[in-house]
């Protein structure tokens, strides 16, 4: 039998292991994103694809990786593309304790929704479904995308609704299996030609179940010794002044002129932009040849890899090593960068009052999307003019040549479900940690 001495601590440790909370979910409500506390949160994110096919895998990486994005300041990372069948347990666990959430991309290159070829089939939604039965389980998952930069030419509409037929269905699955509603969006590549129609289409329909739950742009406007409106920020804001879903940029940070001194951030984060976008995700975390990097671990490697940790010439485990000066200056801009926001409770007194923006109307020659059509369902393609049936399988038809290394401002990588009601994550949870503090009280009376 175990003396008191003994269990005594152990059950102690025990009551302990019950009270703690969880990482704090992620949640949008109307235009913003906020923590389960109610404080408003805004991204400081970078994009985290250290290894092509995916870098939440070794921890040990992760942890060394962490350090110096905590150094940077950042609470978001993003990253493109994972595998699911893989144990990530605990580089997110390391991510959680470090307070960094994460954004992750659904799709992979040979499911990715195309421009050229747009179609939805069960292939797609199968994979997409993967990843989000993968991340849906960490606390510190803040947001899924379900394609990046499938638009991106002025002629390219004809892909929007098959984003969001994805986005539709996902979030359906997502309710039907009883996740947490954990936050489905899109990031646009930025088409001056496309604006403000594509992040109205989104966002527009008066059905949730039928729209985006964030809309995000990767946009490399300001460049150098730029300003608010000479970069075009004051045309993104007047865009998104009034939008009915939380907006931000998901990649930013140009690097010509060098060095990258980051001071869109003073904007996205000061009085002219914080009330209407939620923060920023820096391209990227690793320098490659694209020379984007805030990180090095080494110089590039001529010939083929001869080891594992060297992928595509670059080195890619180990100690990080800052790029300067452009390392410093964003930790510079954003340890300056400290938006006040709203509390949630306060926020709500608005909420009701939020519509959602008014559908763009199709045009000769412009805009070539009929916000009145149907969406696209499972087994749909585009045929020229309209979506047309094709069968409910098949893969995407993507060559799969694309890499996730971005080499200018813009890269092309890459019928209404019900809503299904479900017991509430929160109070399951709740339910959970009450009766693991009842058995471990009981165990105590008996022992007394």
């Amino acid at each position: 039998m175990f003396s008191s001495a003994v269990l005594a601590p152990l059950l102690l440790a025990g009551l302990q292991a019950a009270a703690v909370s969880a990482v704090p979910h992620i949640e949008a409500v109307g235009s913003k994103f906020f923590f389960e506390n109610g404080t408003q949160y805004y991204i400081k994110g970078i994009a985290y694809q250290l290894t092509p096919d995916d870098p939440l895998i070794d921890e040990a990486q992760c942890k060394r990786d962490i350090v110096r994005m905590s150094e940077l300041g950042a609470n978001a990372i993003r990253v493109y593309h994972v595998d699911p069948t893989a144990n990530h347990k605990a580089c997110m666990s390391a991510f959680a304790d470090a307070g960094i959430y994460l954004f992750v991309d659904l799709d992979t290159f040979t499911t990715q929704i195309e421009q050229t070829n747009p179609h939805w089939n069960q292939t797609q939604f199968d994979r997409f479904k993967e990843v989000l039965d993968e991340f849906q389980q960490f606390d510190n998952t803040a947001g899924v995308f379900v394609g990046n930069e499938v638009l991106t030419t002025a002629e390219g509409s004809h892909a929007a609704p098959f984003v969001l037929a994805a986005a539709r269905d996902i979030k359906a699955y997502r309710d039907q299996k009883g996740y947490r509603e954990i936050p489905v969006g899109y990031s646009a590549a930025d088409i001056p030609a496309l604006r403000p129609m594509l992040q109205n289409y989104l966002a527009c329909s008066d059905k949730a179940a039928d729209r985006l739950d964030f809309y995000s742009l990767n946009a490399y406007e300001w460049c150098g010794d730029s300003s608010y409106t000479t970069s075009g920020y004051d045309q993104l804001q007047k865009n998104a002044t009034g939008y009915n879903i939380p907006i931000f940029f998901s990649e930013t940070g140009c690097n010509q002129p060098t060095p990258r001194s980051f001071d869109d951030q003073a904007a996205i984060f000061g009085t002219e932009m914080e009330d209407t976008w939620s923060g920023s995700i820096i391209y990227e975390w690793i320098e490659e040849t694209n020379d984007y990097g805030l990180i090095s671990y080494g110089p590039s490697v001529a010939g083929p890899a001869t080891n594992t940790i060297v992928e595509e010439g670059y080195t890619r485990q180990g100690t990080p090593s800052p790029v300067q000066p452009d390392f410093n200056n964003l930790k510079s801009q954003w340890a300056k960068a400290s938006p006040t926001g709203i509390a949630l409770s306060e926020y709500r007194k608005s909420t009701a009052s939020i519509k959602a923006v008014e559908c763009p109307a199709s045009t000769s020659g412009g805009w070539a999307v009929d916000p009145k059509a149907p969406l696209p369902t499972i087994g749909e393609a585009y045929n020229g003019q309209t979506a047309t049936e094709t069968g409910s399988s098949g893969s995407s038809g993507s060559s799969g040549s694309q890499t996730a290394t971005r080499s200018s401002a813009t890269t092309t990588e890459n019928g209404a479900s019900p809503m299904i009601g479900v017991t509430n994550p929160a109070t399951e949870r709740l339910l959970a940690a009450s009766l693991a503090l009842s058995s471990i009280f009981g165990v105590i009376a008996l022992w007394l």
